[in-house]
């Protein structure tokens, strides 16, 4: 039975213990984030520029402050010349220090529902080393030229001093970018140009990436602005990965490898009357969802929900200059990494300090063994993490749905395992186990599901047909 005197936070702790994460950060980072404190703020030196007169803004959440990315951009001949400022969190956190080894093991923030576990102390990711409005900060800029076809025609990378000008949010400025809403008060006549010149050069970049094949599943509510941060944030990783290989770095390579149930994958499209290639082919499956969306954006969600579960999950893999990797199947991109969150993951951190290293002509600061078990790290923490998120949104929804034990939901398959079936109700969205005829189903079967139970200290939410 469900108390109404749960505790979800001491829930949440647990299980991140149980998921092999250390919650609370060691002894040693007070004293460590106090000779942080009192360093001296960001200076020009040498390899540095002095970016700080470009209207750089950024676009995250309305209650984000560990802002990893920045952004400006200008027309110049053959297109748009598009400068994405990267959090130099690295310049903050000495390589083998505490808190730094503390990030090494847990390698990513977790976000449940009930409290954030960071990867790094807020006095670091919320301050120090969030490019914060109005403040000077060190940043890893990323500067290409992308093509009016959506190409990036040139890029490079290099250290600069940048200060955002403009913190902005998904929810004032895409109503505004798609013209349902008048522009927030930060939004000035420049600034209103400003974002415009990055709305257009964001939409070519999409259109090229689509062309080339990339997945568009758009399932959850986004805005024009969350668009063009993540057109801008693929095209900035891309130029991380090339640039890398380019010069005979190592690195860890962020991939998505052929889905592992393309047959299942086929066998749904052939239910909407389409035909699919027996090998995978990601162009002709973003062609089949982007005509599914059309032709019933209402149900559209339960299909692209069915196909990200068959795809499988992502990896981060050792890539060696000579060597190719799987690439990213749902970016179609053959080099891909992660490079522009450092605030809240451990690779991009990784990724950081190999290019600072690079252009500091200096040897790399990590072996290709460490890389490997970095790489193996990661992708092991992200899915606990997943795990984490998951239990702790189902004793959210179990506390939630107490009351509605015995109603009826429209629900779809989302995994078949040997330990059971699971299902996702759409409205409110929750995933439970089907207890009662799971038999003959599978993955994006559409199905009418009673609540059966709850229970919040296991995360179980029971559904039966």
């Amino acid at each position: 039975m469900v108390t109404p005197h749960f505790d979800l936070l001491r829930a949440a702790h647990e299980e991140m213990l149980r998921q092999g994460f250390e919650p609370d950060f060691p002894p040693a980072t007070e004293e460590q984030l106090a000779i942080l404190k009192s360093q001296p703020t960001a200076t020009v030196e040498n390899g540095v520029q002095d970016l700080r007169h470009l209207l750089w803004s950024s676009i995250d959440n309305d209650s984000s402050r560990d802002l990893d990315q920045i952004e400006v951009a200008e027309r110049v001949t053959g297109g748009i010349r598009v400068f994405i400022g990267i959090a130099d969190v690295d310049s903050d956190l000495p390589l083998g220090s505490p808190i730094d080894q503390h990030a090494a093991a847990q390698t990513t923030s977790v976000y449940t529902a009930v409290r954030v576990f960071p990867m790094l102390p807020e006095v670091l990711s919320t301050n120090l080393t969030s490019l914060s409005e109005n403040a000077d900060r060190q940043a890893i800029v990323m500067d290409m030229v992308i093509a009016p076809d959506g190409s990036i025609g040139s890029s490079q990378i290099y250290r600069a001093i940048v200060r955002n000008k403009a913190q902005l949010t998904y929810s004032g400025i895409g109503p505004w970018l798609e013209e349902r809403a008048t522009p927030p008060l930060k939004v000035d006549g420049e600034l209103e140009s400003q974002l415009k010149l990055q709305d257009e050069a964001a939409g070519a970049l999409r259109e090229q990436r689509h062309r080339r094949g990339a997945l568009n599943f758009d399932r959850d509510e986004k805005t024009r602005a969350d668009d063009l941060i993540e057109d801008f944030m693929v095209a900035a990783n891309e130029v991380m990965a090339r640039t890398l290989k380019e010069h005979g770095v190592s690195s860890i390579r962020r991939v998505v490898k052929s889905p592992e149930r393309w047959p299942r994958i086929v066998q749904l499209a052939a239910q909407y009357g389409e035909s699919l290639p027996a090998e995978p082919d990601s162009g002709a499956l973003n062609a089949f969802l982007n005509k599914r969306r059309e032709a019933d954006e209402l149900h559209y969600a339960d299909l692209s929900l069915a196909v990200v579960k068959l795809m499988g999950p992502g990896e981060y893999v050792l890539s060696k200059p000579n060597e190719d990797d799987a690439g990213h199947f749902a970016l179609a991109a053959h080099d891909y990494t992660h490079s522009t969150a450092p605030n809240r993951r451990f690779a991009d951190l990784v990724t950081q300090r190999l290019i600072k290293a690079l252009l500091g002509q200096v040897a790399a600061p990590y072996s290709d063994g460490e890389l490997e078990q970095i790489a193996q790290n990661c992708t092991v923490k992200e899915d606990a993490a997943r795990k984490v998120e998951r239990i702790m949104n189902k004793r959210v929804a179990a506390v939630g749905l107490h009351d509605r034990i015995g109603e009826s939901f429209s629900a779809i398959v989302t995994g078949v395992t040997p330990k059971g079936v699971f299902v996702r109700i759409l409205n409110p969205p929750v995933e439970g186990r089907l207890m009662r005829g799971e038999h003959g189903v599978d993955v994006g079967d559409k199905l009418q599901v009673t609540l059966l139970a709850t229970d919040p200290e296991r995360g179980y939410i029971d559904f039966g047909r």
